[in-house]
């Protein structure tokens, strides 16, 4: 396989069982193969999806003095914003050539995970861009909701497994932008080969040439979206939580040509995380002779500790 599928959510979305179905074998098998498929038929619309674009770029346009007042010490970069180069994929000591920013979950203060969430950092300068921040993370996360809907009865659960679990989840958007090159990196690349944490990661930003994913034979694939189209791929709780059956599959941002280099590249990636008392045992259904479990029993508020630990973001 050379290329992403493609879904379309509207299938699911629709009255007809035999499109929904249709839905359903498409993206359960596209997960078990290489991880990844474009879908289209989402909540996100056009105007929103420019005012985003707009309002990050006006963001990671301002001084960087400026910028460093929304670094929040002492929460592992879980809101507001991280600086070039703090990030770095598991088992590499090469930081990113990204910066960041971090909208995480929106709950009501009577809330059991109030306390245990960071509160969403407001950006003064932009009076626009924490509303149009939240009303993206929220159509991002109903689009998650119906995906993993999907998959829990292409794995033969109850269709409303994953709800309760990706409710008031400690999901993640996360806008980056990747600065123009300025001169011959060493050994860094925009985002180095990675898989990663959380259940499902939905992406804004494919359209251009950079996103690549690695199939079963070792070979990097070209990830690129139409304009309509989102990224989704398989994070690496559900592959353990599927005991492997959906895979996490390796992927990378890599360099621009040498004539880009001059470019900056946006891309908008919403991590769709559970609550953190969810437990990632391997399903039993997803267990059998040929495939033994192959991970320890963990829930996902210990995995998502363990990786940060990896990733430099949180220090022991």
């Amino acid at each position: 396989m050379q290329n992403i599928p493609s879904v379309d959510l509207r299938d699911f979305l629709s009255d007809d069982p035999k499109r929904k179905q249709k839905f359903v074998n498409e993206i359960g098998s596209a997960f078990e193969n290489i991880g990844f498929v474009a879908l289209k038929g989402h909540f996100l619309d056009d105007q929103l999806v420019n005012e985003l674009y707009g309002e990050i770029r006006n963001f990671f346009a301002l001084p960087i003095e400026t910028k460093h007042k929304y670094e929040i010490p002492g929460i592992g970069g879980q809101r507001g914003y991280v600086s070039f180069g703090k990030e770095h994929a598991k088992g590499r000591k090469e930081g990113d050539l990204k910066e960041f920013w971090h909208f995480g979950q929106y709950v009501d203060k009577d809330s059991r995970w109030a306390s245990e969430y960071p509160d969403n950092v407001e950006v003064t300068e932009l009076p626009r861009f924490n509303a149009v921040g939240k009303d993206a993370y929220q159509k991002l996360e109903k689009t998650g909701v119906y995906v993993l809907r999907a998959l829990a009865l292409h794995l033969g659960l109850d269709e409303f497994y994953f709800d309760n679990y990706a409710k008031e989840g400690n999901s993640i958007l996360r806008p980056i932008h990747y600065p123009p090159i300025t001169s011959e990196p060493e050994n860094a690349i925009r985002a180095a080969a990675h898989g990663d944490i959380n259940l499902i990661t939905l992406l804004m930003g494919a359209q251009g040439k950079g996103l690549q994913v690695q199939n079963h034979n070792g070979e990097w694939i070209d990830a690129i979206a139409e304009d309509d189209e989102l990224v989704i791929n398989v994070g690496d709780m559900l592959s353990r939580h599927t005991n492997n059956k959906l895979k996490s599959t390796i992927h990378q941002v890599v360099n621009p040509p040498r004539e880009l280099w001059g470019t900056s590249r946006y891309s908008i990636p919403f991590f769709m995380h559970p609550v953190s008392d969810m437990r990632l045992d391997c399903l039993e259904n997803c267990i059998d002779e040929e495939n033994p479990k192959k991970y320890e029993d963990i829930t996902a508020g210990e995995f998502l500790y363990e990786r940060l630990v990896e990733l430099g973001l949180i220090k022991k």
